[in-house]
């Protein structure tokens, strides 16, 4: 398979065909691993559970987190008035 190699910024990258995004189910912010060779660069996917989390991935966690804590408030504020046991 041949692609060419693109203008990213002051980088440079490759883009990968929709048929191999979708065998291999990569998505955006996927990691790949590059290895140099005697015979050129072999790109491997990287380690699928151990990704850095994206700004979209860590601010869905803060406002779930946030909102479990509103959930419980109300709950702080009941045991705090003496109806417990």
């Amino acid at each position: 398979m041949t692609v060419r190699l693109i203008r990213i910024g002051n980088s440079r990258g490759i883009r990968l065909p929709h048929e191999l995004l979708r065998r291999y189910r990569l998505q955006e912010g996927a990691e790949l691993q590059i290895e140099e060779r005697r015979e050129g660069l072999l790109v491997r996917i990287g380690h699928r559970g151990t990704r850095q989390s994206s700004w979209e991935d860590a601010y869905r966690e803060m406002a779930t987190d946030s909102a479990e804590r509103e959930e419980w408030s109300d709950w702080d504020a009941t045991v705090g008035d003496g109806g417990e046991g």
